[in-house]
């Protein structure tokens, strides 16, 4: 086996899952430590990324439109969600697998933000496979929450995608991401415990 064989059956180094309700401030969180570890080492893996590419594929719309945080999504979400629990029912890893094909088919980043982690079948998937892995539950109150743009939509805010981890207890990290709350210190613990990996 080569070096590089090698490497790449290392990698990733760390696997950094994120979850939280819409509207909490995920994606802005794990974009920022992105951002700060750099695109060379690091990559985020959307879970929603192959349900979001799958739809805009077979119902003709921008895929780019539907993974941005704009009305596309929205109008969508709650039919994306049920055809995805639909395929969940009988392979409850296939978007994680294919999420990471999505966005790191290789393997050639050290570091893996999946930003968006919504069930416990997700976190089970990961466990199971990825031995170096930190959970980070991300929160905010309703009223943030509602500042940010969150409306409450049945059959979507009361759906497994959004509650299935609520009573999940083995967070490495929970985070308040109310208004009053400034992140940086958290970004900042996620950046130099990157460092110690």
């Amino acid at each position: 086996m080569s070096g590089a064989e090698v490497a790449e059956r290392q990698r990733p180094k760390a696997v950094y899952v994120f979850s939280g309700k819409r509207k909490c401030g995920k994606d802005y969180i794990t974009d920022a430590i992105h951002k700060r570890i750099g695109s060379e080492k690091c990559v985020i893996i959307r879970l929603s990324g192959p349900i979001k590419k799958h739809w805009a594929q077979t119902k003709s719309l921008q895929l780019d439109e539907l993974l941005s945080d704009g009305e596309m999504k929205e109008q969508h979400r709650k039919s994306m969600i049920e055809w995805s629990e639909n395929v969940r029912t009988n392979d409850n890893g296939y978007f994680c697998r294919m999420a990471i094909d999505m966005y790191d088919q290789n393997h050639s980043k050290d570091i893996w933000i999946v930003s968006d982690a919504r069930r416990k079948t997700d976190i089970a998937w990961f466990k199971s496979n990825y031995n170096n892995l930190k959970l980070i539950r991300i929160t905010a109150d309703e009223c943030t929450r509602k500042e940010r743009g969150w409306n409450f939509i049945q059959g979507v805010d009361d759906a497994t995608s959004e509650c299935d981890l609520d009573d999940y207890l083995e967070w490495d990290w929970i985070v308040e991401n109310n208004k009053f709350n400034d992140c940086n210190d958290f970004i900042n613990e996620i950046v130099n415990h990157v460092l110690t990996v």
